[in-house]
């Protein structure tokens, strides 16, 4: 457990809502957005204007606004899938097109779902999650976090098979949960006994069912890329030093791309 930041050795499960520092009930100081440290409740709060709305989780509407349009766009319209257009066929996730150069597809076929339950589920995880998590992180860190959480889910799908395509938000909305995992962790709650917890059981549960057709591979790699890279962020917003959270997220994100095109042009299907 995490310790008072003011006093070493007081452990605690609560952090300022705004530095996210850990401090003891002798440095909580209670204010209209929670908890504050002694340092944090001496500032004066900002009045917001349409200049400073970072924090307001617009990048998420934008995500899901990008993700329904390119839906209309696809012709996926059927419950659950098949068919597709043009636009579907250029978009979507598949190895041996990724290793011919068109590396635009490990993003692109995070954009694309197959079938009106396909985004339908994602879109409303992604809605539950990134509100959230974008509102904790700001918008640029949150942009970070998803963008390597969704390079990280390609990267999985892809180690799970090359010669399958492979559409939708899902290994970075995994990413999200992870990164909700870490952010339970650092407020002292046990994330296996949270919502967040129970619903990434029962999503890795269903994947494993016959006849989903679920990428289990980008889930996972959703999963673990947004785990590392909100850890990274986590650090940083520890210390005062955002930029630790950003190259852990550009790490997490070369990473999966680099390990993409390694595998991108070897055929195989794994499970």
């Amino acid at each position: 457990m995490a310790t008072c930041y003011r006093h070493p050795g007081r452990e605690t499960g609560v952090s300022c809502s705004n530095c996210g520092r850990p401090i003891c009930p002798d440095c909580m100081t209670p204010t209209p957005v929670g908890m504050r440290c002694p340092d944090c409740a001496k500032q004066r709060t900002q009045v917001r204007s349409l200049g400073s709305v970072a924090s307001e989780p617009r990048l998420t509407y934008v995500i899901i606004g990008i993700c329904v349009v390119a839906f209309l766009g696809s012709g996926q319209f059927g419950v659950s899938g098949g068919g597709g257009s043009e636009l579907y066929a250029r978009g979507a996730l598949y190895g041996p097109l990724v290793a011919d150069g068109e590396v635009y597809r490990l993003v692109t076929g995070g954009f694309l779902h197959a079938g009106l339950l396909h985004i339908l589920f994602n879109m409303y995880l992604l809605y539950l999650l990134g509100t959230q998590l974008e509102q904790r992180l700001g918008t640029p860190r949150y942009a970070a976090l998803y963008v390597a959480a969704l390079l990280a889910g390609s990267f999985g799908a892809l180690a799970q098979t090359t010669v399958a395509v492979t559409v939708g938000a899902s290994g970075a909305v995994f990413g999200l949960a992870g990164a909700m995992l870490i952010e339970y962790r650092r407020l002292g709650i046990d994330p296996l006994r949270s919502d967040i917890g129970g619903l990434i059981l029962f999503n890795m549960a269903l994947s494993l069912l016959p006849g989903f057709n679920v990428s289990i591979g980008g889930h996972l790699g959703g999963l673990v890329g947004g785990i590392a890279a909100m850890w990274a962020i986590d650090q940083g917003m520890q210390r005062r030093q955002p930029w630790i959270g950003y190259a852990g997220c550009l790490l997490v994100a070369a990473a999966a791309v680099a390990g993409s095109l390694a595998i991108a042009g070897d055929p195989h299907d794994y499970f």
